[in-house]
């Protein structure tokens, strides 16, 4: 008995001592860097700096930085930045960064309270809503951690080619003007 136990040991130690070694033809399995545009495991987007609009101030060490507001050709404003959290702790988003209209609560955290205001043209232009009343803007927002920040969106209906400059409106944040494109 003795003998057979000296050999599965011997068997055992063989078997775990071998390593089967990469082929040249095959390459290493690497994960590729993100692409512009993509976002990483920390969800910081990947992109060659941009230009910034408008740092917006919100409580808590919540930063909105604007970096575009573009007119499209199908009568839209799209506004693009990203949400900062500057402090040094988890930073839970404010609920009435999406506003309290019923339609828009209805469909979780947003920044669906956003609103943009031509004072020369005296309107107020609000998130825009798809079909089943969904703000077309960033949505799912919740809290974010210790210097981290997401990449946002909002789109309203884009005021006339004369207004060439906006105020920009978020509950909890201080308002900006933005110029726009």
């Amino acid at each position: 008995m003795a003998v057979v136990a000296v050999a599965s040991v011997a068997l055992l130690v063989v078997g775990c001592g071998t390593e089967e070694k990469p082929k040249a033809d095959k390459p290493a399995a690497t994960t590729p860097a993100p692409q512009q545009g993509e976002t990483d495991q920390n969800s910081q987007p990947v992109e060659e700096p941009l230009e910034t609009l408008a740092v917006v101030k919100g409580q808590k060490g919540l930063e909105l930085v604007i970096n575009s507001a573009d007119r499209d050709q199908g009568g839209f404003l799209t506004v693009k930045g990203s949400l900062k959290n500057t402090s040094d702790s988890l930073a839970v988003l404010p609920a009435k960064m999406r506003g309290d209209e019923n339609e828009v609560v209805k469909h979780g955290k947003s920044l669906g309270g956003a609103t943009l205001v031509d004072s020369v043209g005296k309107k107020r232009y609000y998130v825009l809503r798809d079909t089943d009343g969904r703000p077309l803007t960033t949505t799912g927002l919740d809290s974010l951690g210790p210097g981290k920040a997401t990449p946002i969106f909002m789109q309203f209906p884009a005021p006339p080619a004369s207004t060439t400059e906006v105020s920009f409106q978020l509950p909890t944040f201080e308002p900006a003007t933005l110029k726009l494109s």
